[in-house]
């Protein structure tokens, strides 16, 4: 684990970034949270009323402090993974051969590129905790890790259309942040219901 996260004072020196619904605060140094999904599972109507819960929680309050910010995400977080759980599409990564590939792609840089302290392949999502070497950049990483897996799904299930455009990512605040996101991605296929689950480090 790193000695030293970032502090609530260093988010003002974060880089913003946007591809769609989600806008994507970067740090250098900074560790994050991150759950990408599948492009079919989430039906556009209910990606858009998450939205609006967001957009809502943060009209709540004129001038956003670091902190509701931060709160205002995790809510944001914990509902989006509530509807992944509903597992809706076609849940692709089910498929042991996919989940394995996609486990072992995740793992291939790790201690070159970053640091990954958790990750757990879901039927139809992947969360990830990691942490980006100085001069990599999460949606580089974000972009390779989805680039080689849709080729390989494409050769195992078939489906050219693989992955959503958009992630979503929270910046890890500090150790006891840490310590609960490595929790809560080891215990995520428990907490969706599924028994014996392998695909989780």
């Amino acid at each position: 684990m790193p000695r030293q996260l970032i502090p609530y004072n260093d988010y003002c020196r974060t880089v913003i970034r946007s591809r769609g619904y989600l806008p994507h605060w970067e740090l250098e140094g900074a560790t994050y949270s991150i759950i990408y999904r599948l492009h079919d599972s989430l039906p556009l109507h209910v990606l858009q009323q998450l939205w609006r819960e967001r957009e809502s929680m943060k009209r709540q309050s004129a001038n956003l402090t670091v902190i509701q910010r931060i709160k205002i995400e995790e809510a944001f977080a914990i509902r989006l993974d509530d509807e992944l759980h509903v597992n809706r599409g076609a849940c692709h990564l089910r498929n042991p051969r996919l989940a394995d590939r996609i486990a072992e792609n995740l793992q291939h840089f790790n201690e070159r590129r970053y640091s990954l302290y958790a990750w757990c392949v879901m039927p139809n999502h992947v969360h990830v905790v990691v942490r980006p070497f100085q001069g990599e950049h999460l949606d580089q990483i974000l972009h390779s890790w989805k680039s080689y897996t849709s080729h390989v799904a494409s050769s195992i299930v078939g489906t050219t259309k693989f992955w959503a455009r958009e992630y979503f990512d929270r910046m890890i605040r500090d150790e006891r942040h840490l310590v609960d996101a490595i929790e809560y991605v080891r215990g995520n296929p428990a907490k969706a219901g599924l028994t014996g689950w392998k695909w989780v480090g």
